[in-house]
């Protein structure tokens, strides 16, 4: 059994690479195949189809951005700190970025938004989980007076992962990480006037 969980972990880490930087549709089962060193049958053993490996790379990809978001919040003590520690996250994202090729979150979603519902019905649960991360972070500064109750915390965490994406978006297309840093100066100016 363990042999098979490692195989599969292997098969979705190599995937998500070429997905990430050669795209869904464009990556043939014969890439991945020469990537991992394995034959088509022996993926398929372990996942239904191709688009069925595209949701558990997705998946993996965005979980480890989430997780490794997810330990440095906690570690924040305001609301605040908590949101100031996100723009720290892309900051770094666009120094070192944790995968080739971009946002995985991003990528998906401009790839799959009109012809693979369900890599995109994916994506739609990852950002949508991101998103109230970010709302639920400002709805307890609410109730702990750091965030005014007249601050529109859905809007604010939608202005927030459109603006950080567009930024990342930029950023790739020009290959300048200027447009992210102004963003990101931006978003902390709206954060810093919360209260």
């Amino acid at each position: 059994m363990r042999d098979a969980l490692k195989t599969k972990q292997v098969i979705i880490e190599a995937a998500s690479i070429l997905f990430n930087t050669k795209g869904y549709k464009a990556t043939s089962l014969s890439d991945i195949t020469k990537s991992t060193s394995l034959t088509k049958g022996a993926i398929y053993r372990h996942f239904e189809d191709k688009s069925d490996l595209e949701k558990e790379a997705l998946t993996y990809m965005c979980n480890v951005l989430r997780y490794d978001l997810r330990d440095r919040i906690k570690k924040q003590s305001d609301t605040q700190s908590k949101l100031h520690c996100i723009m720290e996250y892309f900051k770094e994202y666009s120094v070192s970025p944790p995968f080739v090729g971009g946002c995985p979150l991003m990528n998906a979603a401009i790839e799959a938004d009109d012809t693979d519902p369900k890599l995109k019905q994916v994506a739609k649960e990852i950002m949508l989980s991101l998103h109230q991360t970010i709302v639920s972070i400002l709805d307890n500064g609410k109730k702990h007076g750091d965030v005014k109750t007249s601050k529109d915390s859905c809007g604010f965490a939608s202005m927030m992962i459109g603006s950080l994406e567009g930024g990342v978006m930029m950023m790739k297309v020009s290959d300048d990480s200027n447009h992210l840093r102004s963003v990101i100066k931006y978003i902390r100016q709206e954060i810093d006037n919360l209260n």
